[in-house]
């Protein structure tokens, strides 16, 4: 459970995107050849104009912040987690990901449109307050699984109780 953060770091890149996800249909895995020269700038573009650089870097800095501060005696492992992270996860390691994901799943018209509303005032805002959202929408969620982890423990109990024993044969 320690290192359930490490895997919502990536969620920071793609969190001021996310809710345009919901809304437009997504167009399938579309092999990298397919995708024009338009929709890739116009996805380099959206990308360049949601901050996701500088927010995936606060986003990965507050998270290993607060891991460090919730498990103090992984402070002696924060290097060895910081290279990781950045071998694999950072803006450099992600980009060109990041870039083919956005171009498949949008025309280019629609990347073009979501450029445009993240440079409009509600837009910036939006980008703004998505680290400390995606965070605190983070510290939400493992507080509930640590206060109902106990009816999972029963759950699992309960069940290991009913199940045969298996005999090695």
């Amino acid at each position: 459970m320690k290192y359930f953060w490490i895997l919502t770091v990536g969620l920071a890149l793609t969190a001021p995107l996310a809710q345009a996800q919901t809304t437009t249909p997504a167009t399938g895995n579309v092999p990298a050849a397919s995708i024009s020269a338009g929709q890739r700038k116009a996805a380099e573009e959206l990308l360049k104009a949601a901050n996701s650089e500088q927010n995936l870097t606060v986003t990965i800095d507050r998270m290993l912040a607060s891991q460090m501060e919730q498990n103090p005696g992984m402070k002696a492992v924060e290097p060895e987690m910081r290279a990781y992270i950045t071998k694999y996860m950072s803006w450099g390691a992600m980009k060109e990901d990041m870039v083919q994901l956005y171009a498949r799943e949008f025309t280019e018209k629609e990347l073009k449109e979501l450029a445009k509303f993240y440079q409009t005032p509600i837009g910036r805002k939006t980008i703004e307050k998505m680290p400390q959202l995606m965070a605190a929408s983070m510290e939400i969620g493992q507080r509930r699984m640590q206060e109902h982890l106990p009816e999972l423990q029963q759950a699992i109990a309960e069940k290991m109780k009913t199940q045969a024993p298996t005999e090695d044969k």
